[in-house]
């Protein structure tokens, strides 16, 4: 059974910067995508960054240039450093798994999903 643990989220004034982690556990095949979404109150879920195991990298419009996807030495880690941040950062954030290609940040294509963690920006 595939299962995601996110974690690194917190309360940063604006300006500042965090490190989102992602582990994945019982992935069994060698091409996927590890994405990052969020989701604010009221709002959609949306999309912000992909990994692929080809070594593809998704980001959205809004984080480019200021987050960076990255994979950790462990197979199946994924972490997201957002630096720069904004209050319009503020969601909660989620990272899930996509086993078929094409790859993106279509939320509704992620299979697997972990259980999310706040990121809070003050102005």
């Amino acid at each position: 059974d595939v299962q995601l643990q996110a974690s690194g989220g917190g309360l940063v004034q604006a300006g500042g910067s965090l490190r989102l982690s992602c582990a994945a556990s019982g992935l069994t095949v060698d091409d996927y995508a590890i994405g990052w979404f969020r989701q604010a109150p009221g709002k959609k879920r949306e999309g912000v960054s992909s990994s692929v195991s080809d070594g593809s990298t998704y980001y959205a419009e809004s984080v480019k240039g200021r987050f960076t996807i990255s994979s950790g030495n462990a197979k199946n880690t994924v972490f997201l450093q957002m630096n720069c941040l904004k209050p319009e950062d503020t969601a909660k954030y989620y990272c899930a798994i996509d086993l078929w290609r094409p790859y993106g940040l279509d939320p509704t294509e992620y299979a697997y999903w972990g259980q999310g963690t706040q990121v809070t920006v003050s102005s």
